[in-house]
């Protein structure tokens, strides 16, 4: 919903909260009316300093999550029969920490996995169970990026010299936006999506450029639309970059003053046969040419990709090739381009040359594939995987594979599963601790991708926990401390620091929390838990799990003071993270904490000689072998499975698993299987009819919805949906297909193990309504 779109607002209320959508990663800042333990009333925030205002459609929907029917209200342990029962928190702490120090001193803890740290609005939770994994000796973690967005920031990692160097397109004011297997409709990815595209779309001296295989909302709004066929990205992609080449239309100055390994990268790109690849991806060669030419010839492009891109074929060559087409025009370190952008916390780990024990895949940004997790767990290996920690996330749902990602669970000696709701992966473990939902504590994110004004908001809890939950925080406090990994005796130099801050403020207790560390370094990793249960309990409101913030916020100004400055703050040295953190505290609606310019982006380029490194080896080898594929033509070559399902799109009645319950939907309730009416008819189906849809691991019916948006042989399930959550009469149910009943594990890209969930080989009959 636009803010020129808004209903009519209710008069300024103190009875109006302000909190987020959790909903995507953009989190738009809301208000809303908490009555009787429902969200009442909600609307955009206008006071947010990045959405104004702004909210989709679904954010109304939240009482559906905050009252959710499986919500959970004990800790669950689980019986002999598979059954549960429910415990008090104190013996599902001391179990639970029994259990995994068990498997930790016998095995060693490099066989406990953890997987999860947070859903799209709550990420306090994985900066808290770093104390827990390092209590644990857990070497191993993985979470959804591992099976979205590995693949694309290993490559800006690759280009610009470290895994933190992540490029934000300026939408706001680029001449040039180009959507890359994405429908920002739905998906978003910026702030006041929809507004901007509206903006672009209307003005004549901007272009509006969407590559996507379906005519999405945001590719009717194009200028130009190139609907290639899927899984043919890095075939358009590839194209694109050599008529930029061969018809001179590069920034040569850029290229010199600012990048290396040029030539070796025209080397690889200078026998593409741009035909051959155009007829290949189904659109024409001028329309390529038309699109290269109007990218050269702009002030500014940027460019935005997502999981049509990120979960196809070739995944992770498309988006090096994405990258290629805006720093071969030097669209880079501009306003309305490309830029690195700044962080308030790292949301990846540090990339490094290790594997996973089993299997010997290569860590992703320090994460596990999620692919390959079930090889690590359901293998002899002296070294498997044993134990597994679930937090905020459900892997058996939302991975591929979802059979083989059930048996791996189901393998393990111990599996816990912090939630707020009976999942399904919940369902599988041995013991199920309960979190209080995400308007029932502090929380934030740590999303903050944006450029030029990146923003962070600290949400205070709207109703108190529900009976029988904890926050996370709290309950990663418990089970370190029944691991024995810190006591009262350890912590007391800083508890009696804390005591002084009410007179003397925050900055002597940074002095003795540095000087802590310094003599505690084996205790350094569980900093966290040791400011939470310090400086917590001293700032306001109750605000506890705030605390690592605290430290969060001194290094976002160490790194980016100049920035930091720009966003309004003031001071020298820690004065000025003090300021920052302050501002977090206080400001409800939100904090600007850097403004950048883009000049700001070379600076952070980490390679020692400052230039982009434009020839990633391990890429051009692979874009080597796109000509293979011609001759092949698998996309088109398949006669058993003879299309391709996109297991996932996105669209208004769809959203992420926390809108567990079904009835949030007001249509397509069962989701539909989308599919091209030429299709329809040679099979037979009729539009709202049933259809049958097999793939090389699984089968399922769904109703089906006949639409011209896809090409032949193009089919879609829509994402979210296929849980298991009980009816209104308290029997479970399932609604909608679960994609991951339909995709493979080996279906992956071969350096980042992405999956394939978008290009789905599938076999789709008619069926009889009545077997249906």
């Amino acid at each position: 919903m636009h803010p020129e779109d808004l209903a009519k607002e209710e008069p300024a209320s103190a009875a109006f909260r302000q909190t987020a959508c959790i909903l995507c990663s953009i989190n738009c800042g809301l208000q809303v009316l908490p009555k009787d333990g429902h969200l009442t009333k909600i609307r955009g925030d206008r006071q947010h300093p990045l959405s104004h205002g702004y909210t989709c459609e679904k954010a109304h929907r939240l009482d559906f999550y905050q009252n959710g029917r499986d919500r959970l209200s004990s800790p669950l342990r689980r019986r002999p029969d598979g059954t549960f029962e429910a415990i008090d928190w104190d013996t599902a702490i001391r179990e639970v920490a029994a259990r995994f120090a068990h498997i930790r001193d016998r095995f060693g803890g490099d066989t406990i996995f953890y997987y999860g740290g947070g859903a799209q609005g709550n990420h306090l939770p994985g900066a808290y169970a770093r104390a827990t994994r390092a209590a644990l000796g857990s070497v191993y973690a993985s979470n959804a990026l591992a099976q979205e967005k590995t693949g694309e920031f290993w490559v800006d990692g690759r280009l610009f010299g470290a895994p933190k160097c992540h490029t934000s397109p300026d939408f706001e004011h680029a001449e040039v936006a180009i959507f890359l297997g994405k429908n920002p409709w739905h998906s978003h990815g910026s702030p006041r999506t929809r507004v901007v595209l509206k903006q672009i779309a209307a003005d004549p001296q901007r272009t509006l450029i969407v590559i996507d295989p379906r005519r999405t909302e945001t590719a009717e709004l194009a200028d130009i639309h190139i609907q290639l066929r899927p899984g043919c990205d890095a075939f358009v992609l590839a194209a694109l970059c050599a008529i930029l080449l061969r018809e001179d239309w590069v920034n040569h100055r850029f290229l010199q003053d600012h990048c290396r390994d040029f030539e070796t990268l025209r080397e690889a790109l200078k026998d593409i046969d741009v035909a051959a690849y155009a007829a290949h991806a189904g659109v024409s060669e001028e329309t390529l040419r038309r699109v290269a030419r109007r990218i050269a010839e702009a002030k500014s492009v940027a460019i935005q990709e997502d999981l049509g891109v990120q979960q196809s074929p070739h995944s992770t060559l498309s988006s090096y090739l994405e990258k290629i087409v805006y720093l071969l025009v030097g669209s880079f370190a501009r306003r309305g381009g490309m830029n690195l952008h700044s962080h308030f916390a790292p949301l990846i780990g540090k990339d490094r040359e290790a594997k996973t024990p089993v299997a010997g895949h290569r860590l992703m940004q320090g994460m596990v594939p999620c692919n390959v997790i079930p090889d690590e767990i359901l293998s002899d290996h002296p070294k498997r995987l044993r134990a597994m920690l679930v937090e905020s996330a459900n892997p058996a749902h939302s991975l591929a594979d979802s059979p083989r990602m059930r048996q791996a669970l189901s393998a393990l000696d111990t599996l816990v599963v912090i939630d707020v709701s009976l999942s399904e992966t919940a369902r599988l473990a041995h013991y199920v601790l309960p979190a209080s939902s995400q308007f029932e504590k502090w929380e934030t994110t740590f999303f903050n991708l944006e450029f030029p004004r990146n923003a962070i908001q600290l949400r205070a809890p709207l109703f108190p926990p529900r009976p029988g939950t904890l926050p996370e925080p709290e309950i990663h406090r418990r089970l370190v401390r029944a691991l024995g990994a810190i006591d009262d005796e350890k912590l007391a130099p800083l508890a009696q620091a804390a005591q002084q801050i009410a007179a003397a403020g925050r900055l002597p207790f940074a002095a003795a929390f540095f000087a802590w560390q310094a003599q505690n370094p084996r205790l350094v990793p569980l900093a966290p838990l040791v400011l939470y249960e310090t400086l917590g309990p001293t700032l306001p409101e109750g605000a506890q799990a705030a605390a690592v913030l605290w430290a969060a916020a001194h290094l976002c100004a160490m790194s980016y003071p100049d920035s930091v400055r720009r966003a309004g703050f003031s001071g020298e040295g820690p004065l000025l993270g003090e300021a920052l953190f302050d501002a977090i505290l206080q400001r409800r609606s939100g904090v600007v904490f850097t403004v950048d310019e883009p000049e700001e982006s070379w600076r952070r380029i980490e390679h020692r000689d400052g230039r982009i490194a434009l020839a990633i080896p391990e890429l051009l080898a692979e874009l080597k072998t796109l000509p293979n594929a011609l001759a092949q033509a698998s996309v088109r070559g398949d006669v058993e499975y003879p299309f391709v399902l996109s297991a996932g799109e996105r669209r208004t009645s769809t959203a992420n698993t926390s809108l567990r319950d079904p009835s949030w939907r007001t249509k397509d309730l069962e989701g539909a299987l989308r599919m091209n009416p030429s299709d329809a008819a040679r099979l037979g189906i009729v539009d709202g009819g049933w259809a049958q849809i097999t793939t090389r691991r699984g089968s399922a019916t769904a109703r089906v919805e006949i639409s011209d948006t896809l090409l032949p042989g193009h089919a879609t399930l829509p994402n979210g949906l296929g849980l298991q959550v009980p009816d209104e009469s308290g029997q479970s149910r399932v609604c909608g297909v679960a994609p991951n009943e339909l995709t493979s594990a080996a279906d992956r890209d071969w350096l980042a193990g992405t999956p394939w969930h978008k290009h789905v080989r599938a076999h789709i009959a008619a069926m009889p309504s009545s077997a249906a």
